[in-house]
Formats: C-alpha cells, structure tokens, sequence
C-alpha cells in the first residue's frame, strides 16, 4: 500500500498542490541524488553525518531493529498502534502479512491512483533513475507487488536486458503478469521473470544484478537488517539499489499529520472498497519503521559502501533509501 494521503474535505486545493508537486517532483528525475536532496550537507564519503544527540538515538533504534524488537506502540508514541495478528512476527516468511496482501491485490493500483493522486508514479520512476539502471542491465524488483517498477525497468533495460520481480504473495504476482500480457506487443522489452520468493532469503546467486528496486516492502519483512544485506549480497559490486517507501516523519507535526490522514482518509477509502483491516496495517507499519538516518545507519553496517536517504515532495512524507555496493 503505497499511499500520499489527501484531504478529501479540500480536495481543490490539494489537487492545485499535486500539480505543482507533480512539477517539482519530476525535477529529481534523472539528475543526481546530491542535487535533490536536503541531505546531502549530512554526507561526506558516503558516511551520514548527524549531531551527536542525533546519533545516539540512531544507534538506539538500530540496536532494536537489529534484534527485531523495536515496539510499535513506542515508536508510535501512542498506544493505539495495531497491526494484524503475527503481522511483524520474526520468522522468514509470515502468513499474516502475506495473507494482507494477498487480498488487497485486486484493488492495489486504483487504491495507489487515488490515494496518491498519481504521484506514487512520480516517486517509482524517481527510485529507478537513481539505480543508475540502463540498456542491457539484469535488474531485479523485490517485493514487486503488481508489478509496477518491474514493468517500467523492462523499458529501462530494453530486450538485451533482463528483469525479475518477487514477491511473496502469489495473488500479486498473478495480477502483475497480467499486466505484463495487457501490454501492446509491439513494445520493445524483455520478458520479465516473476518469482514467489522472500524477500530475507532472495533465491539468487551472489553477484547477480545490476540494480535493485524495493517499493513498499523493506518496511513489511520481519527482519530490516537481514533484508538489507540479501539486497547487497545479489547486487554487483559497485552497482546501486533504491528502497522507495513511507517516511516516518521525526518532526512531530508531520507526525500528527500522517496519522490523521491515516485514520481519516485511507481506512475510510479502503472501507469503501471492502479491504478496511488490511489497512488499517499501515499505520502500524510506519511506526516501526526507521527514519531516514536510521536507514543510513543500517545500510552502512550492512554493508554498503554508501548509503543516502532523501526526503521526497511533498512534505517528506515519502522517501528514498539508495545504496551503493
């Protein structure tokens, strides 16, 4: 469920905003992460740079996260923070986040269209152009969900090319290689390979690929550490991947606002289309996930040899994890 919530009792102006989002968004596309992106005054050979308070809190939460014992209702701040039965249960795979996705399957892209106002597209091909993905390339999209970036990085690769997407819900995987037979023949890509696999154990010989694209997903596995070393163990050796997701906002006003629109705006709309309790999820997801210099942190100890989390328009509330191998 990738969503940017809107204000439904406003919805003039906050079509007037997606537009002029939409503009600055597109800017990021193409061009470096050093020249879009607030943080790079934080990075400096490719080591995030924090103020020591800043630090000491990061080096807390990963130590959690590590030992997959960061508590949803603390990182919340709040005790209402729910998810489904056994949905962030350690293990390699859980049955109830996958059963999560499972079912929201045959609504998920016009959930995304509308809840996004489209701009999920936007923040998907910003994450491919910082892969550094092009022509010929063996690319591979992990928790690949419908499809979506495994579709737009076959037109990066071209029919030389080759690219994987997995997932591990196989109702997901149905609806994506649909979508792959609905496209026009005459379009010029390869073939793409769709695996039911997990995310913590990828099924992939070291070395394999050229880039790696995560939208959505590294927040949804049971173990953030174990996932981000599978990512840099089948990715080549200077080559890139971007883990697109939601921001958990630090500053507590866009906090507040995120959860607002949570409650008041997505878990309505998915009432309306008979999947309420698969997202209600989402809350609670974003609670335990890592900020941004928590990201940093994790990636480097797993690691990569650079590792930079960009805020995305509009407001931070999405955002962007490339690493380098």
């Amino acid at each position: 469920g990738e969503f940017f919530t809107v204000n439904l009792g406003n919805i003039c102006s906050t079509h007037k905003m997606a537009c002029n989002t939409r503009q600055i968004a597109s800017q990021l596309v193409g061009s470096s992460p050093q020249l879009t992106s607030h943080s790079k005054a934080r990075h400096v050979g490719g080591v995030a740079r924090t103020n020591r308070r800043s630090a000491c809190t990061a080096s807390r939460q990963v130590s959690s996260l590590r030992a997959g014992r960061l508590d949803v209702r603390a990182a919340a701040g709040t005790d209402e923070a729910k998810a489904p039965e056994g949905a962030f249960e350690q293990g390699s795979m859980s049955n109830a986040r996958r059963d999560l996705f499972n079912t929201v399957a045959p609504v998920y892209d016009e959930l995304n269209d509308l809840l996004s106002l489209g701009l999920h597209r936007v923040w998907k091909r910003t994450a491919i152009a910082w892969t550094g993905v092009s022509q010929g390339d063996e690319v591979l999209d992990v928790c690949c969900g419908s499809g979506d970036l495994a579709l737009r990085l076959a037109t990066e690769v071209g029919p030389k090319g080759k690219v994987t997407g997995l997932d591990f819900a196989a109702n997901q995987l149905v609806t994506a290689a649909s979508r792959e037979r609905d496209l026009p023949a005459a379009w010029s890509r390869p073939k793409i390979t769709w695996v039911e696999g997990d995310a913590l154990a990828l099924p992939f010989a070291d070395n394999s690929f050229d880039a790696i694209t995560l939208s959505y997903g590294l927040r949804n596995v049971a173990d953030i550490p174990l996932c981000l070393r599978e990512l840099r163990r089948v990715l080549r050796p200077g080559c890139k991947a971007a883990v697109l997701d939601f921001n958990r906002p630090e500053d507590p006003v866009m906090y507040n606002l995120q959860s607002f629109m949570l409650d008041n705006v997505v878990v309505p709309v998915a009432k309306l289309n008979g999947v309420e309790a698969e997202y209600q999820y989402l809350k609670p997801s974003i609670a335990r996930y890592p900020t941004g210099r928590e990201q940093e942190a994790m990636a480097q100890e797993a690691g990569f040899s650079n590792a930079a989390h960009y805020d995305l328009p509009p407001g931070g509330l999405m955002g962007c994890l490339v690493v380098t191998k």
